[in-house]
């Protein structure tokens, strides 16, 4: 198994260029970049200046080059340094391909100063939210499915559908807006959203008062995501262990003198999970992805809603650094699934 670990995660290499490839094709391709925007930025303040003062610019408010606020061939050329627009487009690409390898994600053409800064700021935030959820989800979800396969038919099982359903049902930015409304607004259990509390900020507190404080405003928020995935993971296991659960190997252990649960757990249940190790990788990509919609709701300033934004706001350098981020995350949760599902099933060899 470790040369087939070996070969995925060198495949890792392609996909990953390939990927990033198409981003920063469509970054170049898009009317209304960072120069575009830096022309029309600078025109707007030559039209403000003109119309206001008219000093320098003569009677008529244009300045030497016989345009209000137009930018020198100069000053345009070094605007497309700086973007890195004076190259070839696969050139440039693989110029920036070298300066992540540095963690080197050049400049914000929104905020002009370096992404890693504004990256390493908010990818904990996305990290701890998506490694809870995706923890708290399995440790559930799959003791959930368990029972409900045990009990299909039953009262307990009925219930358990009825709020699993509408939790697939309802999307998770519907359910924040329910949750922050009615448990945030009305009652005021909760706060309105943030990831910590705004007096905690230049405050010391103790590393047990900031769990304390983090995990406080983190229940709302989970509780948003964490919805549908119940949903899919739980009947997910439901329907995987019922199928297993009427297997020949099941009944041969039965009538062997077996009983029924022990055979199920000893035999059934592990080939049950085995299919929802296999999505192990997609999953941990969308919860390290994130949702902008919930993070714009509780005002959590996490990686989703900055990409949204950079996006938005035509923020190429941010665009280019979350997709590497998120990609490269997602590539390495499939191998994580591969090995995963190795260890489970021990009839898979991957040689």
């Amino acid at each position: 198994m470790s040369v087939y670990i070996l070969k995925r995660l060198l495949l890792v290499i392609p996909t990953f260029i390939g990927m990033t490839m198409v981003v920063s094709v469509v970054t170049r391709l898009v009317p209304g970049g960072p120069l575009e925007q830096a022309i029309m930025e600078h025109r707007n303040m030559g039209a403000e200046e003109g119309g206001s003062m008219g000093v320098g610019m003569g009677a008529s408010g244009f300045n030497e080059s016989g345009s209000r606020g137009s930018l020198s061939e100069e000053q345009l050329q070094d605007l497309k340094e700086l973007y890195g627009l004076d190259k070839p487009w696969i050139v440039a690409y693989w110029q920036w391909l070298g300066n992540i390898l540095r963690l080197d994600f050049g400049y914000s053409t929104r905020f002009h100063d370096p992404v890693i800064g504004h990256i390493t700021e908010r990818i904990g935030v996305s990290a701890y939210y998506g490694f809870m959820t995706f923890f708290i989800t399995y440790l559930v979800s799959i003791p959930l499915g368990i029972a409900k396969a045990f009990r299909h038919g039953s009262f307990f099982d009925i219930i358990t559908s009825i709020f699993v359903f509408l939790g697939y049902a309802i999307p998770s930015y519907v359910v924040a807006v329910i949750l922050l409304v009615t448990f945030g607004a009305t009652l005021g259990w909760f706060p309105m959203g943030g990831f910590m509390s705004d007096d905690s900020y230049g405050v010391s507190l103790s590393p047990l008062q900031m769990i304390v404080d983090v995990v406080y405003h983190s229940i709302l928020p989970m509780a948003a995501y964490l919805v549908g995935a119940f949903a899919v993971l739980s009947f997910q296991m439901k329907s995987y262990l019922m199928e297993q659960m009427s297997a020949d190997y099941v009944r041969t252990a039965v009538a062997k003198g077996v009983p029924y649960k022990k055979a199920v757990i000893q035999h059934a249940l592990r080939n049950s999970i085995i299919p929802l190790a296999g999505g192990f990788g997609a999953l941990l990509t969308a919860f390290i992805g994130g949702s902008f919609l919930v993070e714009a709701i509780f005002n959590i300033d996490g990686l989703a809603l900055f990409g949204y934004e950079s996006t938005l706001n035509r923020d190429y350098p941010v665009i280019l650094a979350t997709t590497a981020i998120v990609s490269f995350i997602g590539l390495l949760g499939a191998v994580v699934s591969d090995f995963a599902v190795a260890i489970i099933d021990p009839r898979v060899t991957y040689e």
